[in-house]
């Protein structure tokens, strides 16, 4: 996982007054979180100050398993300021710095992640699109959520040209309906999946939809879940859930090999619903908790050996 590791500081105003409390967040840092709770060998590249909400980050992604490669030059933590509504949406505010002197080699990896805020945001966002160049190089498949953050990134042209540079070179593609909207507004957002597949050459878009659930996309079949019924907490880190139990259950049944992708029929669609179940599930743990507190292994069915494929 590559990108932004930050605090975030979550104001609730369904309670009066309203409750304020500190999170560790960012959306790599969170997927980073919760492959490592389901299994997943992980490593997050990020930069973390050593002040004392740095030392927490740390804590918190070496509590879950997984190890921190701490970016050059040392900055102050970065934080999002995260408004809960009375629905449970959250809206944000950021400060943060992402200018790594360096990224790390993508060589040997089974797969890296990148997007967000550091996928988009100069200089470090040019750092990461030589990186993912440089996977795609070395046969390294790459998953990508553009993530879009107007309130960082408002030059939604140079977002697009950037996600689009990456998308080129990504083997799973995962965005909200937001992210359809904001970066492809003429299209509309049920078809957006498949028109990324035969632009970019994705092995599998991945489009969230809130309550209406998840869309997967492999260019011969489409499958919808909808959300498991819930009471949320909050929804921050639901997105980055779906992305890293994707990962999970992709790595899981060895599908990002060269030539594992199931031939088009009935086991390649099944597949993709279980796939699309298993995430919908974990999202919905971490929406039931308060902050991006994704689930544990022990909480969720990933089974290898469901469901059949052909090949």
């Amino acid at each position: 996982m590559v990108g932004e590791a930050l605090v975030d500081v979550r104001h609730d105003r369904r309670v009066d007054p309203p409750e304020v409390a500190g999170h560790p967040g960012g959306s790599p840092l969170n997927i980073a979180v919760a492959l490592a709770r389901l299994g997943v060998v992980t490593t997050l590249a990020a930069q973390v100050g050593d002040d004392d909400r740095g030392v927490a980050l740390a804590r918190h992604v070496t509590a879950a398993g997984a190890e921190l490669d701490r970016l050059e030059p040392a900055a102050p933590t970065s934080t999002a300021t995260a408004v809960i509504g009375s629905d449970g949406a959250a809206t944000y505010e950021f400060d943060l710095t992402w200018a790594p002197d360096r990224l790390p080699d993508p060589t040997g990896c089974a797969v890296v992640h990148v997007g967000s805020i550091g996928a988009a945001l100069a200089p470090g966002a040019d750092r990461v699109a030589e990186l993912v160049a440089d996977a795609a190089a070395a046969g390294v498949p790459v998953s990508f959520d553009p993530n879009v953050r107007p309130a960082i990134t408002p030059d939604l042209d140079d977002v697009r040209r950037r996600a689009e540079r990456i998308a080129d070179g990504a083997t799973l593609l995962k965005l909200s309906d937001e992210d359809a909207t904001l970066l492809y507004p003429a299209t509309r957002v049920e078809d957006l999946p498949r028109r990324l597949v035969e632009r970019h050459g994705v092995r599998l878009v991945a489009l969230t939809r809130g309550a209406a659930g998840l869309l997967l996309d492999d260019g011969a079949h489409t499958v919808s879940v909808p959300a498991p019924r819930i009471v949320v907490g909050d929804t921050i880190g639901a997105g980055d859930t779906v992305t890293a139990a994707l990962l999970a259950g992709l790595l899981e049944r060895r599908l990002l090999e060269p030539g594992s992708w199931p031939t088009p029929g009935p086991g390649a669609e099944a597949m993709l619903e279980w796939l699309a179940a298993l995430a919908v599930r974990a999202a919905a743990v971490t929406c039931a908790r308060p902050g991006a507190d994704p689930p544990w292994r022990a909480e969720l069915a990933i089974s290898p050996a469901e469901p059949s494929t052909d090949r």
